[in-house]
């Protein structure tokens, strides 16, 4: 990914919340000199430097067969930016660009197949999601057809063992166009926008100066 220095991002809180925004990655491998790409939700853990995600593919899925290097990608919020919001735009002649935060995990796939282990991580996806919809679904350990179930899926575990973090929020304008964009993403009725513009407004508390 490139990183510029502007807009690296070291903390490791930053991509908790990424996590917790949206606990679904883009997982990438390569078998043959080939790209194999799956979308798919996530159980986050982190303890300290130590990022464990688990998840699991539809059997049938190519990348179940995969193990070994990976790269699992976070995405966060995104916004367009216009140039018509810089108080600069004819001086320094802005042109458009998108404003995003985004987290790439370099790591090792490991596969697993044992019953219980897909039983409890089936489990702990259904606890972490259902809340959200409003819902109580439960995987029911002691049914049959539950566990069955289980059957048609490979479930994984990924370590991350390097993570960057890129949030491209126009740290790299002088503070009136970081203001001015942060104003027009606030005031969007896109939740994205908003989004990016509350994260814009951390970044200006921590790096005030800009160009």
């Amino acid at each position: 990914m490139y990183l510029p220095r502007a807009f690296a991002e070291s903390d490791l809180d930053a991509l908790d919340r990424l996590a917790q925004r949206d606990r679904f990655i883009t997982l990438i491998t390569v078998r043959d000199g080939e790209p194999v790409v799956s979308h798919l939700p996530v159980l986050y853990r982190r303890d300290g430097d130590q990022v464990e995600l688990v998840g699991h593919w539809a059997r049938p899925n190519p990348q179940a067969t995969h193990a070994g290097p990976a790269l699992a990608i976070f995405h966060g919020p995104h916004a367009y930016v216009s140039p018509g919001w810089y108080p600069d735009k004819e001086a320094a002649a802005r042109v458009p660009t998108w404003n995003y935060a985004v987290a790439h995990l370099r790591g090792t796939l490991h596969t697993f197949e044992d019953e219980a282990a897909l039983a409890q991580m089936v489990d702990g996806l259904s606890v972490d999601h259902e809340a959200t919809v409003g819902g109580d679904w439960r995987f029911e350990f002691e049914r049959d057809d539950h566990r069955r179930q289980l059957r048609g899926i490979v479930g994984f575990r990924f370590v991350a063992e390097s993570i960057a973090l890129k949030f491209k929020l126009s740290q790299n304008h002088p503070m009136p166009n970081r203001e001015a964009v942060a104003a027009q993403l606030g005031a969007q009725s896109r939740e994205a926008g908003r989004e990016v513009a509350a994260l814009m407004r951390d970044r200006m508390i921590a790096t005030p100066k800009g160009d």
